[in-house]
């Protein structure tokens, strides 16, 4: 039936869900489990998950590191919950705000064996709901009976994997003349994703030649830098630069992604900021949340640019990854187009550790 919501629909709910501090259900080949965000989560339902079993706490593989738990599952662990354990316990747990203040915060049990496909979603989803990558979870036999007594969002597990996995599809919304300061030859595109994520821009300046090679710039949004002045980062002279470049040109398209903080989104980011002030670099801050270097999803900007009609970038940036993942999503990057601005006294060691650590060509 038409009036079914749609997989993606159905996912956009759960992180809405998840957000709010409501379980949702995962439903998997003749298994279930409910699922609630460690960071959202309060302790009536945490105690309503109790009551119903023994649920455990999902993180991911770089905060078990931190907290030095086994990972018995690679790329996560689930760690038993005391029998005393409340939401402190957990959010202790999760955010890594107290770990030096106290960093004695177990000995942890983590689980092993069995499938681990229902805890793997229930991170991503917290990951795509911009939340901390941790989540309690509880499997059950009974999950869609619950679902229905309780209203809860179902989600089904491989359809949900398999969606979230790949990109979504991208929709043009509009375009319209706007003249900037650099360029009175401007032109702002609205890209809408399918599933009901954060729309995405390209600033259009003059008429690029579609069957040349366009200068382009994958720009992540940074409220802090491009909005506030923030020194802690390059990224508000890195907009303002590329745009000058390409009006000084007179062609050139900019691509402002909405993946604020490398995709782990602004309070998160906040989060690493906190953690930079504690003595940890931008990567480690990242790790210690349980997040790796980098979430972004730089296909998104090689979708706009084809959808645009390019085919051929000279792409404005430090970053080899971004290069790499042009090329891997069929677009030729005939030159790369160096973009060394804002170094300050606030961001010197940052810009350091992108360097050594991720790799830019600074």
């Amino acid at each position: 039936m038409s009036l079914m919501p749609t997989i993606d629909e159905m996912l956009a709910r759960a992180r809405a869900d998840l957000r709010m501090g409501v379980p949702v259900v995962l439903s998997g080949s003749g298994s279930g489990a409910l699922v609630l965000a460690a960071e959202t989560g309060s302790d009536a339902r945490l105690g309503d998950l109790q009551g119903l079993g023994d649920p455990v706490l999902a993180i991911t593989a770089r905060r078990a590191e931190t907290l030095k738990a086994r990972a018995y599952d690679g790329d996560l662990a689930r760690l038993e919950l005391p029998g005393d354990a409340t939401m402190g316990w957990v959010h202790a747990v999760s955010d890594p705000a107290s770990d030096l203040s106290s960093p004695m915060k177990g000995p942890f049990r983590s689980a092993r064996g069995g499938a681990t496909d229902l805890y793997r979603l229930a991170l991503q989803l917290a990951k795509s709901a911009r939340l901390l990558p941790a989540t309690l979870v509880l499997e059950t036999d009974n999950a869609a009976e619950l679902a229905a007594q309780n209203g809860l969002t179902t989600v089904p597990v491989t359809d949900a994997a398999l969606t979230m996995a790949r990109m979504t599809t991208l929709s043009p919304v509009i375009s319209a003349r706007l003249p900037l300061s650099v360029s009175e030859a401007g032109r702002l595109h609205v890209f809408r994703p399918e599933d009901g994520s954060d729309e995405h821009f390209a600033v259009e300046i003059g008429r690029p030649d579609r069957a040349a090679p366009v200068l382009a710039r994958l720009h992540s949004a940074c409220f802090t830098g491009d909005l506030l002045g923030s020194l802690k980062c390059d990224c508000g002279p890195q907009l303002r630069g590329a745009l000058a470049h390409m009006g000084a040109e007179g062609a050139g398209v900019l691509l402002y992604l909405n993946q604020e903080g490398r995709g782990i989104g602004l309070a998160n980011k906040m989060r690493a900021y906190a953690l930079q002030d504690q003595g940890f670099d931008t990567v480690e801050a990242n790790h210690r949340l349980g997040f790796e270097d980098d979430e972004r999803d730089f296909r998104l900007g090689a979708a706009i640019l084809r959808r645009m009609g390019f085919a051929a970038v000279r792409l404005m940036t430090n970053n080899p990854a971004k290069i790499a993942m042009m090329e891997s999503c069929g677009l030729t990057v005939t030159e790369r187009v160096p973009l060394q601005v804002g170094e300050t006294d606030h961001n010197r060691a940052y810009l350091a550790t992108k360097a050594k650590k991720s790799g830019h060509m600074l």
